[in-house]
């Protein structure tokens, strides 16, 4: 049985993923009606972007069905930051078509060799990348934490920052420079980035209890901003 810090943990995970899987189909739905590339981009974005609470998700399915957590525990980890490359990719490629358009795949070239290294790491040297705490298997979730002098963590941070200086500085410059209702698109734009990066680092310092599930919740907004900026 879960119990209850566990079950805020997996219902807060399982929030961010519903709420990112009806506004990437709501984007891809108006994507294929009005024949809209960049809101196929933005799909993909919200999707991905959801998908890095894979890990705490399955946890709480498995511990609240069948009482066991997800074994080998190193998976954990894998089932959520194997999103991180594809996550940063469509959104760099989102971004530059916005941003820089003529010099958009020089963008997401760098970030893709970038997020193939991080891959590697990841997938073949996860027990050195994270250290995971479960005080009681079958009751609680796997709480996973980065080691901070390892190169998937120094990479995901460096990822963190550029999103949110590129993507969240960037658009908040482009809705600057605009007026009416492009402005606020950017606005909403800026803010759906900035929710991501801002939550996603608190998320992995935050320990669980009462403040993950506030952090959460504000992320589970993030789809909602990125949809407003992309509907029409």
């Amino acid at each position: 049985m879960v119990d209850a810090l566990g079950l805020l943990d997996g219902l807060t995970a399982s929030g961010i993923i519903l709420s990112a899987t009806i506004f990437a189909l709501l984007s891809l739905y108006k994507s294929i009606k009005l024949k809209a590339k960049l809101l196929t981009w933005a799909a993909l974005t919200m999707l991905f972007i959801g998908f890095l609470w894979l890990g705490p998700f399955i946890d709480f399915i498995l511990v609240y069905f069948t009482g066991t957590n997800i074994t080998p525990t190193y998976f954990y980890s894998i089932l959520s930051y194997m999103w991180v490359a594809p996550a940063l990719v469509v959104s760099m490629y989102l971004g530059g078509s916005l941003l820089i358009p003529k010099k958009k795949w020089f963008l997401v070239v760098g970030f893709l060799v970038l997020g193939v290294i991080f891959e590697y790491f990841l997938w073949f040297y996860a027990t050195d990348s994270f250290t995971w705490v479960l005080v009681n298997p079958g009751q609680d979730l796997i709480d996973a934490s980065f080691v901070r002098s390892h190169p998937t963590f120094l990479l995901v941070a460096f990822f963190l920052i550029a999103t949110l200086v590129f993507l969240g500085f960037g658009f908040l410059i482009k809705a600057k420079q605009a007026t009416g209702e492009l402005r606020k698109k950017f606005i909403y734009l800026a803010l759906g980035f900035v929710i991501f990066v801002v939550c996603g680092a608190l998320d992995s310092i935050v320990p669980p209890g009462i403040a993950i599930g506030f952090v959460r919740g504000v992320m589970m907004t993030f789809a909602l901003w990125m949809y407003l900026g992309f509907k029409t």
